[in-house]
């Protein structure tokens, strides 16, 4: 079930992740979703705010937190998450005010996840399509997840 977003709006989400983490940064508040949010970016879906720097045209990881499941309106969760993407993700310091000029947004929009069906675990790799599918493997209480 693909989640079909135009240019435009792929770029308001970008541009409202890098202002949701501007405005905290200056003010400490989360901001409120935009009044002119397109009715479609209201709907409930997963999504992943991934920071990273630009250091000599290479990209470093800075920080990357989401929402697997929709369970939060898009425009929400993608304040909440680039927020969160800034500030809590444990491997990283909180971006500073004076880094947010060199850092770059990336917003993954997730569909709901889809069980994967096998007979044999060597067949679950051809069943996965590299590039596309993302990853949330379980086992016991241990989860992990990868973006496509």
């Amino acid at each position: 079930m693909a989640f079909e977003l135009s240019i435009e709006e792929g770029e308001f989400l970008v541009k409202l992740a890098r202002k949701a983490v501007e405005d905290y940064l200056k003010t400490g508040k989360k901001p409120e979703v935009p009044e002119d949010t397109p009715k479609k970016l209201l709907k409930p879906c997963g999504v992943f705010v991934t920071i990273n720097t630009l250091e000599f045209d290479e990209r470093k990881l800075r920080g990357c937190i989401g929402y697997p499941y929709p369970t939060t309106p898009l425009t929400q969760a993608v304040i909440e998450s680039s927020i969160n993407s800034a500030t809590q993700d444990p491997r990283f310091n909180p971006v500073s005010q004076e880094e947010i000029e060199s850092i770059v947004f990336e917003v993954s929009i997730l569909t709901p996840p889809e069980r994967i069906k096998a007979e044999k675990p060597n067949e679950y790799p051809s069943k996965i399509e590299i590039g596309k599918d993302g990853l949330i493997v379980e086992q016991g209480m241990r989860k992990g997840l990868l973006l496509p």
